[in-house]
């Protein structure tokens, strides 16, 4: 991955940021027998965004990995372009939940006070609070050609995410949004209770290391929706791979912005929806 990007990180030291999982007591009931015993699950905490103190959004997730998630959702979001408009984060534990107050640079903080606006959203809901239709259907902006890939190499990428969902392992209850590369295998992974905020948090993981969505693909644990969609073309992603099926509208804003999308990814194959050309069995990997 490249060579990543700086900026002010700081966090409260009052005490330590919620545990992403808990254990709680729960009775079990197989048929007619029942036991007492203990069950992992996943915490969900309030999340608030604020800009140059502005409040801007407030989402349910997973109190992990804040710091990718600040700088996905400003990007995936369109309240910056770039990793660089960013001058600090402060990850700010409160009673109600954490606040992630990000500190935009003077141009962009001016440009973003200028078209801000409040959203308010349940676990992982990318169009809840919106305000208009116009901005729900907002198109994607074009993806580049990417790489070309082998059905064996998108069954491969498939195939790595599971052992690798830490959280999931200990939960069963949370997504995951991965980057893979031929030459590297899943150099990337994010969890969350939301399957937006798993993708924010894999966007902001990308653009701190530098790295580009172009060279390789994304792969989703969920199902595939227009937000989905829409934050994948954010971080110029050619090739999105989902284990579930994706919606109608999904597919028509994939094919309008030129992206591959291939879902419902089992383990006898996969299918292809829109853009086939980026997976060709017989052309050896290469980049555009």
């Amino acid at each position: 991955m490249g060579q990543g990007n700086s900026f002010r990180a700081d966090a409260s030291t009052e005490k330590p940021l919620l545990s992403p999982a808990i254990r709680v007591l729960r009775s079990i009931w197989r048929g007619s027998d029942s036991a007492e015993g203990e069950r992992a699950i996943p915490e969900e905490t309030a999340i608030a965004f604020t800009y140059n103190t502005a409040s801007y959004a407030v989402m349910m997730a997973t109190p992990q990995d804040l710091e990718d998630f600040a700088i996905g959702f400003s990007l995936t979001e369109g309240v910056i372009s770039s990793i660089d408009a960013i001058d600090s984060i402060e990850i700010v534990e409160e009673d109600m939940g954490v606040e992630l107050r990000i500190w935009l640079k003077a141009p962009e903080a001016a440009e973003f006070l200028g078209r801000r606006r409040k959203m308010a959203g349940p676990t992982g809901c990318g169009l809840c609070g919106v305000e208009s239709l116009v901005e729900a259907m907002r198109p994607p902006p074009e993806v580049g050609n990417g790489r070309v890939f082998t059905p064996d190499e998108i069954m491969t990428a498939v195939n790595a995410l599971l052992p690798l969902q830490a959280l999931n392992q200990e939960t069963r209850a949370v997504h995951a949004a991965g980057f893979w590369q031929p030459e590297r295998g899943l150099v990337a992974i994010r969890e969350d209770v939301g399957r937006h905020n798993a993708l924010d948090k894999l966007a902001g993981a990308l653009a701190r290391d530098g790295a580009s969505a172009r060279d390789g693909l994304v792969v989703l644990t969920s199902r595939v929706s227009i937000e989905m969609i829409q934050k994948s073309a954010a971080i110029a992603a050619p090739v999105v791979v989902a284990v579930s099926a994706p919606t109608a509208l999904a597919v028509r804003m994939a094919d309008a912005c030129g992206m591959t999308l291939a879902a419902i990814a089992r383990k006898d194959g996969f299918e292809v929806f829109t853009h086939p050309h980026r997976i060709k069995a017989d052309l050896a990997t290469h980049v555009a």
